[in-house]
Parts: structure tokens; sequence; C-alpha cells
């Protein structure tokens, strides 16, 4: 697979509205984004589809690619898998059949909750603690986002990843064979569409990790379908079909904790944000937690899945709207036994590190790199203003050693040249034989 491929993401920039400010590199927690000739340019490998710029870009420049219903069109039967975080979209709903109902009224000729798989893979990590009751702490799989980050900032930390499925995965390959046994239809004739909260749903799509390919066919907005049932649950509400396979684990799924309570274990952590999910994972690859931790569910949007950045909801709003929900259901509605179909939980592919940030093509050549970039961090200011189109002096920095940028944009040492007279240009060369 070449890096076109590997490095696919949905996260994409529109050159027209981008105005070259640096809001976009400042908040990127990977160091994805530069400034370059008044325009913002998103490298590939670095990027894990987080969303960050999308929520944080003032001029609206930064767009995510997800498909449109007519993606479905070839398919002779069409299957939504909503997930928990839509039902906290809308206000005033007690009865998640309505959804459920309003989802066929679309376009969809059946539905099939993705809380229904996430109360089977609550089951399955249950199951895969006891049998498995080593001191390493496991961290979950569900959020695409965070195993990307995992995969190229993480190493150590791999062989902590939980090797299951997500619950969306799980889902499609359940609807797919309800629905061939249902219609008769081929496997292929089937068409498995997710609604996604957010744009690393449709990277995960494109390019799955764990797996060698998915089982969903298209991943669709929730913010384009959210305006297209408002009509339909006026109707559905009147008269919902029976479709709810999902309580209070399962829909708890769309917020943070949920998936960790949906374990029921007590010595876990819950993190939301990207900036916490960092810092979780850095303290953990330290081995800084003294507890006894055993899972950690971490979710790089704010508040989970309702934060991400394709909902139409504030996510604060939509979590308390799935807490009021989770109130008149049950525990858990699905369980592995109800299900025929026999879905594959664990991972079947190995998901290997992605050394994108060295500085060389060996471990030799990147340790001379890492003396020349400490030479040279000591000219520049480090003040990390993000003149320069990066967001710190070290990215600067590392840009020049890759050939990918000029340590000579540094607009403070440009700044200091007219106001006072330092030629602090000629020290950069002189000092560092440039």
């Amino acid at each position: 697979m070449d890096d076109k491929q590997k490095f696919f993401h949905s996260v994409y920039l529109d050159k027209d509205k981008c105005r070259g400010c640096i809001t976009c590199i400042k908040t990127c927690p990977t160091q994805a984004i530069r400034v370059r000739n008044g325009k913002a340019h998103i490298i590939k490998e670095f990027c894990i589809d987080c969303g960050e710029c999308i929520r944080h870009c003032p001029h609206y420049a930064k767009q995510a690619n997800f498909d449109q219903m007519d993606a479905l069109d070839a398919f002779k039967y069409k299957v939504a898998l909503p997930p928990p975080s839509l039902y906290g979209q809308f206000n005033h709903l007690d009865d998640v059949n309505i959804i459920l109902t309003a989802l066929t009224m679309i376009g969809f000729d059946d539905v099939f909750e993705v809380g229904a798989a996430a109360e089977l893979v609550s089951d399955a990590t249950r199951k895969y603690l006891a049998e498995h009751p080593d001191p390493k702490i496991l961290i979950s799989t569900a959020c695409p986002t965070v195993t990307r980050l995992i995969r190229i900032r993480f190493p150590e930390l791999l062989d902590n990843l939980l090797p299951l499925q997500p619950p969306v995965e799980v889902a499609a390959q359940i609807a797919r064979k309800r629905a061939v046994e249902k219609t008769g239809l081929k496997p292929e004739e089937i068409g498995i569409a997710f609604i996604s909260p957010c744009p690393s749903k449709v990277t995960a799509q494109r390019d799955p990790l764990g797996m060698k390919e998915s089982n969903i066919d298209a991943v669709l907005a929730v913010k384009d379908v959210y305006p297209m049932m408002l009509s339909a649950m006026k109707k559905a509400q009147k008269d919902p079909l029976d479709y709810c396979l999902s309580g209070k684990i399962g829909v708890g799924w769309g917020h943070t904790g949920g998936e960790a309570a949906g374990v029921l274990l007590d010595n876990y952590i819950a993190a939301d944000g990207i900036e916490n999910v960092v810092r979780v994972l850095e303290d953990l690859e330290d081995e800084k937690f003294q507890m006894d931790i055993r899972f950690v569910e971490l979710n790089s949007c704010p508040g989970g899945c309702v934060g991400g950045v394709l909902n139409v909801e504030n996510p604060f709003a939509a979590s308390s709207k799935l807490k009021h929900l989770k109130k008149y259901l049950p525990v858990a509605l699905s369980h592995p036994e109800d299900y025929t179909q026999n879905p594959e939980m664990e991972l079947t592919e190995k998901i290997a590190y992605e050394p994108v940030y060295m500085l060389g093509n060996s471990m030799l050549e990147s340790i001379n790199n890492m003396v020349r970039m400490e030479k040279l961090l000591r000219v520049l200011p480090g003040i990390d203003c993000g003149g320069c189109g990066a967001p710190t002096c070290k990215a600067l920095v590392e840009d020049h050693i890759r050939g990918k940028g000029d340590i000579h944009s540094c607009t403070e040492l440009l700044r200091r040249y007219y106001l006072y007279g330092e030629d602090a240009f000629e020290a950069l060369e002189e000092e560092n034989n440039l």
C-alpha cells in the first residue's frame, strides 16, 4: 500500500475560503497543518481526522468528505446504522423508535442500531478482561482518531489496544446478515450506511485499522440526515415501529463514560477532548498511573461522540438528552445469544507503528538530524508565535531538516533585524554552517 492510500484522511481544505490565519495550526494536536503562501496545507501523514481544525476554523475552510444518500442507489436493499449520539440531536425524544422509524421513511429499508452492537462489544470486553487478568491496561479501540494517534505517536501503547472491532463494524456485519436472511438477496446487494457524527468514522471506513476492509458501504453525516428526518419524525411519532434493540448500556456509548460503564468496572479512566486524550496517553506511556487501572476509554471529541463536528446539537445538551432518554430504558436489550449471525468481534490484523515523525531514513541519520535540530533551536526565539506558518519553532526546524520548509521564514528574526539591526540570519548561517 502506498502512502496515499495508507494515510487517507477525510478532512480537507477549501482553499477559496482559507485566509491563511494560523488558528488551525495552533489547534491541531498532531501538528499536521502548515500555512504556506497564504494558505493552509494538511500533511496527510500526520493527520488523524480528529476534526479540531473544522471545529475551530473561523472561516469554515476545513471540511470533511462523506457520502450522500445517492451512494446507496446501486444497492437493492439499504440498511441504516444510527449511532447512539444521533438520539441526542433531537428535542423532547422519549422513544428511540420514532427516530428509527423515520429513517425508514427517508429512503432506508431497514435499520440496525449501533448501540445494540455496542452492548455486544461491552459483553465481549468483559469476557476479554476476565480471560486476560494480567495487569496491562487496555485502551478502547472504539474511537478511530485515538487509534490513529497511538499508531503514529505512542508506539509503546500499541500492545495495550483492546483487540476488538468497534461497534459500528460489528453492527454492519449483523445488519448485512440479517438483511440477507430477510430478503434472500446476495450480501453485495445489501447497502450498509453509517450515519456518522465525525470525519474520523469516514476515514475508518475508507482506510480501516485492524482489519483488511470495512463492512460499511457508505458513511453519511448526521448534519445531512438531520433535516430530512425532522418532517419524517412528525409522521413516525404517530405510529412508530418497534426497531429498538439497545438499552442503557448501548445508548450510553454516545457520551463520555458510557463505554466504560458498560464494562461494569470501577477501576477505569474515561477522558474526552483531544488535549485530554493526549495527556492520558502520555501518562500511560510514562507509567504515571499508580492506581489499579484496567480499562481506558478515550474519545477525541468533547463529551464523546455527541461532540463530533458532523453533529448539529451542542455536545453538552446532547449528552443531557441521552442521559434523560436512558432513564426509561432497561440496562441492556442485546445479548450474544440473541443473534444467530455470529459477527467477528476481534481485530483481524495487527495495528503497526508508523514512524511519520522520524527525521531520517535510518536511526543514525535521525540522531544526527536531532543534534542539528538542537543547534538550530538555540538560535530561534522559541516563542512559538506561528508567524512562520508552523505551529512551533521546533516544527519549523523539523520541516527545514526534512526539506519541506525554510527556517528563514521566521518572522520574529526578521522583525528583530528591521527593528534592531541584528543580523540574526547571518548568525544563523555562521553558527550552523548552513
